[in-house]
């Protein structure tokens, strides 16, 4: 299918091509179990907690389709397949190197997990030469960065992080879920492995939990043993709904790419505004690089109001449209103050450390006309 678009890789990879029983639609396989033919390893048996029953294959092929990869793997979470990557490749003794504003589960995960194992961990003050070789450590492993930061939605020098990560021999991983596939890949630049929440962009409607990681077929056999133990499996329904939204992402993502610049100009104009976290705005952190890796910007951006402290609340209140709710990705509109949801479990001190304010305010643009999201805006502003 590489010869193909995005839009039409989206409908037709993964699919069967002999029509179970005629049906257009791959059917749900609500089975555990499945006949012995003879397999000669553990792994190879067609067995639902080793991620290979028809719904895992196909959502798979698609998915590694979809970012221009060898294969994939899809998990119980977004944060299954963050576990499952990392622990796969670092063990006692090893140091991790990660990018410093990140998911808060991500950065809870190896703060306060990953020390548990005899894992050491740093973070990078951004994706420079000169940070990453400041951060390298005779037992360097592994880099995790993210294609756009979560909230602050940077964008940083993830050309220079690959190209790195091969020259020291690290396993360079990344966090696509902000971008999407639709508007960077990043194997096509070198990273070895990319990860996703499905539950966000690639699902796209807010009704399933998944994740994925995808890449070289060695690497991901390699997790895809450490998810079989840990048995975060995503169940055929899970995968049933997962094929099908990816279907639409190209279509989706367009309006969300959209969607959020038109908002993000509006906003950056508004006086009630003190800044806007958007790469898509001329003169924010990556502009550029944005500019010059990615086919849109993405649906993501953060603001700050000013007077923040007394008017933040006042403003979600009076919005319409925009479900206040911890997620993203989804064709309605969502917003969410970081620092009581997603960031959360992080400390003041860490928060203050990762660019994180208290009263920043993130917000997921839906696929509602741009004109009506404005507007909306515009009047809890006013």
């Amino acid at each position: 299918m590489a010869k193909y678009s995005m839009e039409t890789r989206a409908v037709h990879s993964g699919e069967s091509r002999g029509k179970i029983g005629g049906a257009v639609i791959l059917p749900i396989f609500q089975t555990s179990t499945y006949l012995y033919n003879g397999e000669s390893s553990y792994e190879d048996l067609r067995y639902i907690r080793l991620n290979n029953t028809p719904n895992h294959d196909a959502v798979c092929r698609k998915l590694a389709s979809l970012e221009e990869a060898e294969t994939a793997l899809v998990t119980a979470s977004g944060m299954a397949a963050i576990s499952d990557a990392l622990l796969s490749f670092l063990e006692k003794g090893d140091h991790l190197l990660a990018q410093n504003c990140i998911y808060g589960g991500t950065r809870d995960l190896i703060v306060r997990d990953l020390p548990r194992y005899g894992i050491e961990v740093d973070f990078l003050e951004d994706l420079s030469r000169e940070s990453l070789e400041k951060g390298l450590r005779s037992n360097t492993k592994v880099l995790l960065a993210e294609s756009i930061t979560n909230p602050l939605m940077q964008v940083e020098n993830l050309v220079e992080a690959a190209k790195f990560s091969r020259e020291k021999g690290l396993v360079s991983m990344i966090d696509n879920t902000f971008a999407s596939p639709c508007n960077f890949r990043p194997v096509s630049i070198g990273f070895d492995l990319v990860l996703h929440s499905c539950t966000k962009y690639i699902n796209g409607h807010s009704d399933l939990v998944a994740g994925a990681v995808i890449g070289k077929d060695e690497h991901i056999r390699k997790i895809n043993h450490r998810n079989i133990h840990y048995g975060a499996t995503l169940d055929p329904h899970a995968c049933f709904l997962l094929h099908r939204g990816m279907k639409t992402l190209p279509l989706r993502m367009g309006q969300h790419n959209g969607n959020a610049a038109s908002l993000a100009e509006f906003l950056a104009e508004h006086p009630g505004v003190e800044r806007v976290y958007y790469p898509g705005l001329p003169g924010s952190g990556g502009h550029e690089e944005t500019k010059r890796l990615f086919s849109g910007f993405g649906g993501m951006l953060s603001i700050e109001l000013k007077d923040a402290a007394e008017k933040t609340t006042q403003f979600l209140n009076r919005l319409e449209l925009p479900v206040e709710a911890p997620s993203l990705g989804g064709v309605e509109s969502l917003i969410t103050r970081p620092s009581l949801t997603s960031h959360a479990g992080l400390t003041a001190a860490e928060r203050k450390q990762a660019g994180i304010g208290d009263y920043l305010v993130r917000i997921s643009t839906g696929i509602e006309s741009a004109k009506d999201l404005v507007a909306d805006f515009k009047q809890a502003l006013d």
